[in-house]
């Protein structure tokens, strides 16, 4: 995994480099500047430079000085660029003004804005524009975006060229991927040295389209220096957490897993789950459920096994049911009444082992988080909806910060918890946070999370909650990625349980990916 800085950590990251390792921020900047345009000429230009028109919208601020780099290589590189320095030319900050003094010197043109100008010149420029570049803002804004520099952001995003953002799209809060007002909606964007927590949420992955990391010509062991907020998911991980069966493995050995779900009319959610749990690498799984629901599953399933919970003696059924098992998944479709909270409260109680804990079995504790520190090796898998539940809080509130609201739930649960979403996060009570690389909109499909959390729970046989969750989480993202290229890039129609049939081949195949290079979040 590679760290994801925050906005201050960043801030520190680059401070580290110039104080102490005695690189000049001109030269940080030239080596992002020039990064940026190789990616931005290999995306976006189909490699070659040459004659395009292209409008750097620039700030005053370091992000600014970002651009006009660019500006001056793409014009080495035959490019036609045209810098459009938005704000007070006086105050352009030292390094950033090197490189505005240098693009005129070598002969690029520059032409100023400030601050209540007509932006007609800039909208007919942009007009006739093959590309965009957004160096706007970078990581340092932590305010909205108003007045003049939010009709520029409008007018950059009404361009029909494609947009290319330096750093960070202008107006996407680097923390919480939030959008301060405005922000620019990016084709391609590049971020310098470490991704950012921003760039890895829903909103920050729509406004920002692919991102690449781009090298600033230090190394990125600094990062011990200033810290990192969360681990970002690399492919490679899977053969670290994946656990080779010995020859003489037998299906006890590799792992028995209860699916504790289902009930009549619902009876979809546990055999994916199973399903899940079995394609992953469970040797057995057993639904648990009501007897009306386990008589109509038996008719549809062949590998897993079934047993009744009776609602009159639901701890001694479960006592039995729990016997020799490895690990629990309960909650999907198992309903929301008084004999499914008791059975769910005499799990979390009783059961020792881990727990991967979904769907009703969240919903039924709505405001009552502190419920799951009965179990000390729980798996919550929440979409942002349970969560809100959980917390008292709405769905909106938990995307305006996810980060903030995985360690939340974490603090009042003590569980590793699992926030489901395009860069899906697991976040765990020894402050490890970990962030999938992948956001797969073919995944939004009906029993997804059913499978995650059979996944999650085959895993837990052999690993501990954290490297279950994250290994689940990523073979999960990586399978919907795999059906969707299988498919010409197609983001729907995926069937959950094809979700499960293409695990045991990313399983396979996870030894070998150990030196891959790591997986880049997608547009």
């Amino acid at each position: 995994m590679t760290p994801v800085l925050s906005r201050e950590q960043m801030r520190a990251f680059d401070k580290h480099a110039i104080d102490v390792c005695r690189v000049p921020g001109l030269v940080l900047m030239e080596n992002a500047g020039r990064g940026a345009t190789d990616v931005l000429v290999r995306e976006l230009l189909e490699g070659d430079a040459a004659n395009a028109r292209v409008i750097v919208v620039c700030g005053t601020g370091n992000n600014g000085g970002d651009g006009l780099v660019i500006a001056r290589h793409l014009l080495l590189r035959g490019a036609d660029p045209t810098v459009w320095l938005c704000g007070d030319a006086g105050k352009v900050s030292p390094d950033a003004r090197a490189n505005l003094d240098a693009g005129r010197g070598v002969g690029g043109e520059v032409r100023e804005l400030p601050a209540g100008s007509p932006l007609e010149p800039l909208k007919e420029a942009l007009g006739e524009a093959d590309l965009v570049v957004d160096a706007l803002f970078g990581t340092g804004l932590d305010r909205p975006i108003e007045g003049p520099l939010a009709d520029v952001v409008r007018a950059m995003n009404a361009a029909t060229a494609p947009r290319f953002s330096v750093d960070m799209p202008s107006g996407l809060d680097a923390d919480t991927g939030r959008t301060l007002g405005v922000a620019v909606e990016a084709r391609v964007s590049v971020t310098f040295a470490h991704h950012k927590l921003g760039l890895l949420t829903p909103g920050g992955a729509a406004l920002a389209g692919r991102v690449h990391v781009v090298d600033i010509g230090v190394p990125g062991t600094l990062v011990a220096h200033v810290g990192g907020s969360a681990q970002l998911m690399e492919r490679a991980d899977l053969a670290n957490w994946r656990t080779p069966r010995a020859p003489g493995a037998h299906k006890s050995s590799a792992g028995h897993v209860v699916v504790i779900a289902g009930s009549p009319g619902k009876i979809g959610a546990p055999q994916l789950v199973a399903r899940g749990a079995m394609r992953a690498g469970a040797g057995l799984a057993t639904i648990a459920t009501w007897p009306e629901a386990a008589s109509a599953i038996e008719g549809h399933v062949l590998e897993v096994m079934t047993a009744r919970i009776d609602p009159r003696k639901a701890t001694e059924s479960l006592d039995a049911i729990l016997a020799q098992k490895q690990a629990v998944v309960i909650g999907p479709g198992f309903g929301l009444g008084d004999d499914a909270r008791t059975v769910v409260e005499y799990v979390l109680a009783s059961w020792r082992g881990p727990i991967v804990v979904d769907a009703d079995a969240l919903t039924m504790f709505a405001g009552r988080p502190s419920v799951f520190m009965a179990s000390k090796k729980a798996i919550l898998t929440p979409h942002p909806g349970e969560i809100a539940r959980l917390l008292g809080k709405t769905s909106a509130d938990i995307e305006a910060d996810r980060f903030h609201a995985a360690r939340e739930l974490v603090a009042a649960t003590g569980a590793v918890v699992v926030l489901k979403g395009a860069h899906t996060l697991v976040a765990s009570p020894d402050a490890r946070m970990a962030v999938c690389p992948v956001a797969c909109p073919a995944l939004a499909t009906a029993g997804s999370g059913d499978v995650l959390g059979g996944i999650i729970g085959a895993l837990a046989c052999a690993l501990p909650a954290f490297e279950a969750a994250c290994a689940g989480v990523l073979l999960h993202a990586l399978a919907g990625e795999a059906w969707s290229r299988a498919r010409g890039g197609a983001d729907h129609g995926m069937l959950a349980s094809e979700i499960a049939d293409m695990l045991p081949q990313l399983l396979s195949s996870s030894a070998s990916s150990a030196s891959s290079a790591p997986t880049s979040p997608p547009a």
